[in-house]
C-alpha cells in the first residue's frame, strides 16, 4: 500500500476523511490511466485484489473500471475508509443499457461523518472528485455538472453528466468476484466496445491526454490537438512518456486489423 500511495504521488493521510478522499481520487485519475491494452495484448484480466494492485503498482499500468476501481477499493479500505462495490450498466448512445455488471463503481464512507460518496476512477472522462451519493441536486465538478437520480426501479440510480445519463447503478453492494462475467464479456465479446477499439487516457493538470491506436489527443485549457504517430517506436515512446507504460510491442489496433 505504501507503493500504491507512491505510485499516485500521495502521502498517507492522517485521517480517512472526505478531504483525503478528494485528494486521493484526483491523484489517481492523474496518474493511473484508464486503458484496455490487456484486451489487445492477450493478457487475462484477473479480478483478485493482489493481482489488481500488482498490475497498477508493480506493472505501472492502468486498466478497465473493474481493475482501476477494484484496486482503488483495496487502497481505500487499507487507509480506513468503508468501501462497497456497486455494479452499473452504461447507457449507450442508442438509449439502451449495457449488460449486467457492465461497470464497477465505489460507494465510500469516510470516518468524519460527511456521508456517503460515489467514487469512480474507472470511467474515462468523469467526475474529478467524489460525488455526494445521497444528494439529488446538481453537483458541480471541473468535469461538468453531475446529478444522481432515483429511477424508481429497485432503488437503482442514474448518474447524469451534463444532463445526459452515463450509467445506472444498483444500490446494493456486491463482491469483486461478481464482476468476473462482465470483465470476461468486455475482454472477449465482438459486441464490446473494448474489443473494437484501443484506448489509453488519463487526466492531466490542465486537461486530458489520450492515445487511441496511433492518434495522440492532447487537451489543455480547452484546446484540443491531434497528432498521428508515424511508427511503432513513436507509439511505444508515447505510452512510456505520457502514461508511464513500458511495452515491448505495440498493441494491435482492431480498427486497423479488421478484415
Amino acid at each position: 500500500m505504501d507503493g500504491y500511495l507512491q505510485r499516485i504521488g500521495a502521502n498517507r493521510p492522517a485521517r480517512a476523511d472526505a478531504a483525503a478522499l478528494r485528494d486521493l481520487q484526483l491523484r489517481h485519475l492523474r496518474t493511473v490511466p484508464f486503458e484496455n491494452l490487456s484486451v489487445h495484448l492477450g493478457e487475462e484480466i484477473v479480478l483478485e485484489e493482489k493481482a489488481l494492485v500488482a498490475k497498477i503498482v508493480d506493472g505501472r499500468r492502468g486498466g478497465l473500471c473493474y481493475e482501476a476501481n477494484g484496486a482503488f477499493a483495496v487502497l481505500l479500505r487499507h487507509l480506513g475508509f468503508t468501501v462497497s462495490l456497486l455494479p452499473g450498466r452504461v447507457h449507450g448512445s442508442d438509449g439502451r443499457l449495457g449488460i449486467p455488471y457492465d461497470h464497477l463503481a465505489l460507494l465510500v464512507e469516510p470516518v468524519d461523518g460527511s456521508g456517503r460518496w460515489l467514487v469512480d476512477v474507472g470511467f474515462g472522462e468523469h467526475a474529478h472528485y467524489p460525488l455526494a451519493f445521497d444528494e439529488r441536486e446538481e453537483q458541480p465538478d471541473p468535469a461538468g455538472s453531475f446529478r444522481i437520480v432515483e429511477t424508481g426501479e429497485h432503488g437503482d440510480l442514474d448518474v447524469y453528466q451534463g444532463g445526459r445519463p452515463q450509467f445506472r447503478l444498483e444500490n446494493r453492494p456486491h463482491e469483486l468476484a461478481d464482476f468476473r462475467a462482465g470483465a470476461w464479456w468486455h475482454s472477449t465479446s465482438p459486441a464490446s466496445h473494448f474489443t473494437k477499439s484501443l484506448v489509453c487516457t488519463r487526466l492531466t493538470t490542465h486537461g486530458r491526454i489520450t492515445l487511441s491506436g496511433r492518434k495522440l489527443v492532447t487537451t489543455e485549457h480547452g484546446e484540443r490537438q491531434e497528432r498521428l504517430l508515424s511508427d511503432d517506436a513513436s507509439i511505444l515512446a508515447a505510452y512510456r512518456d505520457h502514461f508511464g507504460i513500458r511495452l515491448d510491442r505495440v498493441p494491435p489496433d482492431p480498427r486497423e486489423t479488421k478484415g
